[in-house]
């Protein structure tokens, strides 16, 4: 092994953390404690588990399996595997996240650069992530020793500044059983689950890369370290979540009227003042910018496989970031409407398949396929027969 794998477990796990923190995770943590008041608690603990707990046992199975996610979801059968890898990374990709991380952006952003079109800001922001993504081997790098550093240290000025100023909160009329079923429903919105299976995927990959990991016993050590890193990205994305939740609850009860996507900058600078401008900035296009350059280069990676490496990463990262450029002008309302289904059908499957495959790993458990695709049966027709 060419160095010692310890040394990376900080920087992987910041970079873990900025991954699975996009633009959905500025805005609903904030909105599940304003909509909660008094009972943001209970609110963030059903939030937590779909959001933060899920993808950190989502991590598992990927370590399991090496980093290789078509083994993953080649337990439920090669034709439905491929289906569903294809499936979810075109969704988590440029069909629908990355442009809802585009579309959120502009809205975060709209107070700072007022008067400037979708258009510009799509082109503007994809130029940027081409720039921190075409070089592969550096992503790790950037993200956890540049990015995620920035990140944290805005949102936390941000959420230390507004649990010193908050005032009182309004008494919430919800049950606190509705509450949790709510938001633990609401946190599959996140996406961090997908997220998790996927990013821990191109993470382990490229750290086998950067240390030459050979031998099975480098391997049970990048393994152990990853779940480490994981530990370390999700704890801190848990500590982020409970401080927005808390913002929201306490600042956000007068921003009812307000878009969903904008409440975060409305309540961020209402906590700062307009002087804080600069810093809730940083923290909109880090957490922005970090995932979709995550994003991009597990798809890019992904158009590489398809193509049995006919295609170079650069010319794949660049078909991705136009297909993106593409949908993210579709408008964020639309995207958000149109996808939602997917979301709720699709995540009961993947707990399950992410349990089972555990279950496989480490006792040999076979019955995954029929349990898996007769729950994606299950959830598509409740879905639709509530409708």
């Amino acid at each position: 092994m060419k160095q010692n794998v310890g040394s990376y477990l900080i920087p992987t796990g910041l970079a873990i953390f900025s991954m699975l923190f996009g633009a959905g995770n500025l805005m609903f943590p904030i909105n599940v404690g304003r909509i909660a008041g008094s009972s943001y608690p209970i609110a963030t603990f059903g939030f937590l588990v779909t959001a933060a707990i899920l993808p950190l046992i989502g991590l598992i199975p990927i370590i399991l399996c090496r980093g290789d996610y078509v083994e993953f979801f080649g337990k439920i059968g090669k034709i439905p595997g491929t289906i569903a890898i294809f499936v979810c990374l075109t969704f988590i990709g440029p069909v629908y996240v990355m442009p809802r991380i585009v579309g959120v952006s502009h809205a975060l952003l709209d107070p700072f650069i007022p008067g400037m079109s979708l258009v510009i800001f799509t082109i503007l922001f994809l130029a940027l992530t081409f720039l921190i993504t075409y070089k592969e081997s550096n992503i790790i790098d950037i993200l956890g020793k540049v990015m995620s550093p920035l990140l944290l240290i805005s949102l936390f000025i941000i959420i230390i500044k507004g649990y010193f100023t908050a005032g009182s909160t309004e008494v919430s009329s919800i049950s606190s059983g509705t509450l949790f079923w709510k938001n633990f429903i609401y946190g599959y919105n996140t996406l961090d689950l997908f997220g998790a299976i996927f990013f821990s995927s191109i993470v382990i990959s490229l750290l086998k890369k950067s240390l030459h990991v050979k031998s099975q016993a480098d391997i049970k050590k990048l393994a152990i370290m990853g779940f480490k890193a994981g530990a370390l990205g999700t704890f801190l994305l848990s500590l982020v979540y409970i401080g927005l939740s808390y913002i929201g609850a306490f600042h956000g009860q007068s921003l009812s009227a307000i878009n969903e996507a904008e409440v975060f900058s409305s309540i961020s600078i209402k906590i700062l003042g307009n002087s804080g401008s600069i810093i809730v900035s940083i923290a909109v296009l880090m957490a922005c910018l970090s995932t979709v350059v995550a994003l991009a280069t597990v798809f890019a990676e992904y158009l590489q496989s398809l193509t049995k490496n006919k295609l170079s990463y650069t010319t794949a990262l660049v078909s991705t970031l136009i297909a993106t450029g593409f949908s993210s002008n579709f408008g964020l309302t639309w995207l958000l409407a149109f996808y939602e289904p997917f979301i709720i059908i699709a995540h009961p499957a993947l707990i399950l398949l992410t349990f089972l495959v555990i279950l496989n790993k480490l006792f040999g458990f076979k019955y995954i396929k029929v349990p898996v695709l007769a729950t994606f049966a299950l959830s598509f027709v409740l879905h639709y027969w509530n409708i």
